[in-house]
């Protein structure tokens, strides 16, 4: 099992690390829609039913990102490319990332996992969910490169991290014991910690996110915003768990061996992209 867990590891950050370095956007962009599109199918199977409506959907979320890709790589119309990057930046992201902050930790702290696992309201919060992480990562790869999109990314993996191997030395209190009982209040610390230094130490180097984010609000500014989004990396973890729970897997699907599913390795970036992109901002 341990085995299986580091080739596909190995394999995804291989193909990561190839699609982002290569000289055209578009094994980045392709790579990200199978991602969200797979994802997507997951989260229906998990909130709705594992039905051939699922996979449709999947599917037609990962073509509409290769569109919105195509159309902002002005091979489409640009006053539709300006009306999309308009209707993201100043309506799905915040609504997104209000979601994230607000509406999911209230379903979090109520904590109820059992049945029914069906929620039609819970199905169709991953439609904008999925979309916008997806679109504002495509954003800030053609806008801002691959350090800044990889600069992010270690937010996250440095609160999982650090969460994890904080929380299995020191952990003593239940963070959500309903939800994920393996998660305690000191491994939370210790995430959010981790998020807090990295971005402060990635701030030296020109082009990441870290940087971005001191320039635009300081260094006061941009600790405080790495708190938060590595609270949110944390609040999008046990999101997935609470879908899990109701509906009673342990995996989001078995597309990735030993990993799970796609949802159970972005989770954590769901929350953290959109309220990323909004701190700060890209060109068109």
């Amino acid at each position: 099992m341990l085995r299986q867990r580091i080739l596909t590891a190995v394999v995804l950050l291989a193909a990561l690390a190839a699609a982002l370095s290569a000289p055209s956007p578009w094994p980045f962009i392709v790579l990200l829609a199978v991602a969200v599109g797979c994802a997507l199918w997951e989260w229906l199977r998990l909130a709705a039913a594992d039905t051939p409506a699922a996979a449709l959907a999947g599917g037609a979320m990962a073509l509409l990102a290769l569109l919105q890709a195509y159309v902002w790589t002005n091979r489409g119309d640009p006053g539709t490319a300006l009306a999309t990057y308009r209707l993201l930046m100043q309506f799905l992201l915040p609504l997104a990332a209000a979601g994230w902050l607000v509406a999911a930790p209230l379903l979090l702290a109520r904590g109820r996992v059992g049945p029914p696992a069906r929620s039609p309201a819970l199905a169709l919060a991953g439609l904008p969910a999925l979309y916008c992480a997806g679109a504002a990562l495509t954003l800030m790869f053609l806008g801002r490169g691959a350090l800044f999109v990889v600069s992010l990314l270690a937010l996250v993996w440095a609160a999982d991290i650090a969460a994890y191997f904080c929380g299995r030395a020191f952990g003593r209190r239940k963070l959500a014991p309903r939800i994920s009982p393996g998660k305690s209040v000191e491994g939370a610390l210790a995430g959010v910690a981790a998020a807090v230094a990295w971005v402060l130490l990635s701030a030296q180097w020109q082009g990441s996110f870290g940087h971005e984010l001191a320039a635009r609000w300081g260094t006061a500014g941009a600790a405080g915003f790495a708190a938060l989004l590595g609270a949110l990396s944390i609040v999008g973890d046990l999101f997935e768990s609470l879908l899990k729970r109701r509906a009673g897997r342990k995996d989001s699907s078995g597309l990735l061996p030993g990993h799970g599913g796609v949802l159970d390795r972005i989770d954590a970036v769901l929350p953290v992209a959109p309220l990323g992109l909004l701190l700060t901002g890209v060109q068109f």
